[in-house]
């Protein structure tokens, strides 16, 4: 994606204002940071009242937030989900800012958070995108795919979220598996995905961080946590990719073996 930033108005809460220039450059308008952190834009304003959150950059009349403000609006969401009353976020918020600790915790939260994606992003309009399926892609199909993150729709515009993703999608289409058992697929594949996610996840936060969470952990430990996010990153898709390999291996063994068994 460019890492240009188109300007608009800034109010229209569309995706155009935003630019994909990395963790350090990426700016976000305020309905677009509030879609990125799942939250409501009218939170994101009562977060800024009461100090939670930074004031934004402004060039004119638009409002730029920085990856900074996205980190810290992740941060508050996972605190208020363990309980935190946003009285006491903005206490402990205080408290760490007072110790220098902020910034650390901060940076753990984007060096755990960032690169796990690398995806390009492919955008068209919808008689395009009809063009490009031709009969074996519907309207239900289209709507499926945005159900399950595939694309985004912006009036007669589509965004898929993988050129890779869609790319394969089009070669099976083309060998005639229909497209509405190909997001079958897709479902089934996400939920076993974010069931392995959970599981690494879980190794993670029981081996490496420990009981006491990142509270009480030293700039030492923050350090080292971040250090093994960073070896985590390759070696989780190298497992998920060999053990998928070693099980079509068998897979399509058996399968190929059944069929000849079948011929003689």
């Amino acid at each position: 994606m460019s890492s240009q930033v188109r300007e608009d108005d800034g109010t229209d809460g569309s995706a155009r204002g935003r630019t994909d220039a990395g963790p350090d450059g990426t700016r976000y308008r305020r309905e677009d940071l509030a879609r990125a952190a799942g939250v409501k834009v009218r939170n994101l304003r009562y977060y800024q009242e009461r100090g939670l959150l930074p004031p934004p950059r402004r060039e004119g009349r638009i409002a730029w937030y920085s990856a900074d403000h996205l980190t810290r609006l992740r941060l508050i969401s996972d605190l208020l989900g363990r309980g935190y009353t946003v009285n006491g976020i903005a206490e402990l918020l205080h408290a760490w800012e007072a110790g220098s600790g902020l910034s650390q915790l901060l940076g753990l939260e984007r060096a755990m958070t960032r690169d796990w994606v690398h995806e390009e992003p492919v955008t068209m309009t919808l008689a395009e995108l009809r063009e490009l399926f031709g009969p074996a892609g519907t309207a239900e199909d289209t709507r499926r795919a945005a159900e399950l993150g595939y694309v985004r729709i912006e009036g007669d515009r589509v965004t898929h979220q993988s050129r890779r993703l869609l790319e394969a999608t089009l070669a099976l289409v083309r060998q005639g598996v229909p497209l509405a058992e190909i997001l079958d697929a897709g479902d089934f594949v996400q939920t076993q995905a974010a069931a392995l996610a959970d599981r690494f996840v879980g190794l993670f936060r029981r081996h490496v961080i420990g009981p006491d969470g990142l509270e009480r952990l030293s700039a030492t430990q923050l350090d080292h946590i971040s250090d093994a996010v960073a070896a985590l990153r390759p070696v989780a898709g190298e497992v998920v990719a060999s053990e998928f390999a070693r099980a079509m291996a068998r897979r399509v063994e058996a399968e190929v073996a059944e069929l000849i068994r079948k011929d003689l």
